[in-house]
């Protein structure tokens, strides 16, 4: 039978939990300036562990939003939630300058559960970007200009709400959609201080927010051969869009006036495709590749065309369970790792910004007498400035993830 009452529970918890998330701020990026802000891949808590290889994977036993086709892999019996936490410390770095800032989100959260043999459901909050940072910069006067302070201060971030729905078309063959209730907001604000007269200080400020829809598919093709040798194929694509935007910026000076100008322009959301490969063997090694490009060159950002970068990622994953028998404890952890390799979407002065690249080793925990699982993984991640004025950022991780996986639908025998 359906445990009705752990059921509406979940579901509560995944309609309240983001009015808090929304409030939560993992970065302190100065890159975060641009565009909107640093964006998640929407990994959960094991694919980041193994570098953020999600096209291809298809296990029952987690979730993976990444490709809704995916969703079919789950058990009649099976009922899926899962929640995860992130941990993070930067190190900043401009010549002989140095920084550290550390940060906490609750990163994600979503349920899954299959309606029909051929049809899985998933209800989840994802994030999209986040928006964070907090700067001064110097400037020496000159004829025209006195020497100034400018303070560059931004938060912010978006979000998506998405109800995803897999089908198995054929044996081997599974699709998936992913419609998202797509929000946020972010400021960005600009102080000017004169140095020698505060007559012609100001503020301004730039404001956006957007309420509007995304969506994504997904699509796996899985072929085994023999007993123990599993290769799925899984590709994705999201549709580009302009988003139902509305910004103003915001003008305050030093005499005490102030206004604020409507910009009627255009923000989107990019041409995003991705396709990964992974093989399992005997279900207890899985190895996989993906391929991420977004045409972020081709969108619109504040009204304005080639104010980004197109943004690739290449991740390379593995997972391995010493045994499927009930031997020990240790037989039954999941060993996970991963690298990948991204070139992010930030534009400064007309040139690509930055170059991403990083490494992932993590555990799946089996909590005692239960199905779920545990997650604990550990990532480094390095952003090198493409130039001599641009900052290095050094990031360390700790990835947490809970993944409850208990058997509620099914039928009991009264004796």
């Amino acid at each position: 039978m359906i445990d009705f009452k752990g059921l509406f529970c979940a579901l509560l918890f995944v309609v309240v939990v983001p009015q808090w998330t929304v409030a939560q701020n993992n970065t302190n990026s100065p890159y975060t300036r641009y565009g909107y802000g640093q964006l998640s891949d929407q990994n959960f808590a094991n694919s980041k562990a193994m570098g953020g290889v999600a096209y291809g994977l298809r296990d029952g036993n987690h979730i993976n939003p990444v490709n809704p086709a995916s969703y079919t892999a789950i058990d009649s019996l099976t009922f899926l939630f899962d929640a995860g936490l992130t941990l993070q410390n930067t190190n900043f770095s401009e010549g002989a300058n140095r920084l550290n800032a550390k940060n906490s989100s609750f990163d994600y959260v979503a349920m899954q559960f299959r309606v029909q043999r051929w049809m899985a459901m998933s209800i989840g909050l994802l994030p999209y970007s986040n928006v964070g940072y907090n700067m001064d910069r110097y400037t020496e006067g000159d004829e025209d200009t006195p020497a100034n302070t400018q303070h560059f201060f931004g938060d912010g971030g978006f979000h998506q709400l998405y109800l995803g729905m897999g089908f198995r078309v054929m044996r081997n063959l599974s699709v998936g959609v992913n419609a998202s209730y797509f929000w946020g907001g972010m400021d960005r604000s600009m102080n000017v201080i004169y140095v020698n007269t505060s007559n012609y200080n100001y503020t301004d400020t730039l404001h956006l927010s957007a309420r509007d829809y995304k969506l994504d598919f997904g699509i796996q093709y899985t072929q085994p051969w023999g007993r123990k040798h599993v290769m799925t194929v899984g590709a994705v694509y999201s549709p580009k869009k302009n988003l139902n935007s509305h910004s103003y910026l915001g003008i305050a000076t030093a005499s005490g006036t102030s206004q604020q100008v409507k910009k009627d322009v255009d923000y989107g959301l990019a041409h995003s495709f991705g396709l990964g490969m992974t093989y399992v063997y005997d279900r207890r090694l899985t190895v996989g590749a993906d391929y991420t490009f977004q045409k972020w060159g081709d969108v619109k950002f504040d009204g304005e065309e080639n104010e980004l970068c197109d943004r690739s990622k290449i991740a390379i994953g593995a997972e391995y369970r010493p045994s499927l028998l009930p031997k020990n404890y240790l037989s039954h952890v999941r060993y996970r790792a991963g690298v990948y390799y991204s070139d992010p979407y930030y534009k400064i002065d007309g040139k690509r910004a930055t170059r991403e690249y990083g490494v992932s080793a993590g555990f799946g925990l089996p909590v005692p007498r239960m199905r779920s699982l545990f997650s604990i993984s550990a990532q480094y991640i390095r952003v090198d400035g493409r130039g001599a004025q641009l900052i290095n950022e050094n990031y360390v991780r700790i990835n947490l993830g809970l993944t409850f996986n208990e058997r509620w639908f099914f039928k009991r025998k009264v004796e």
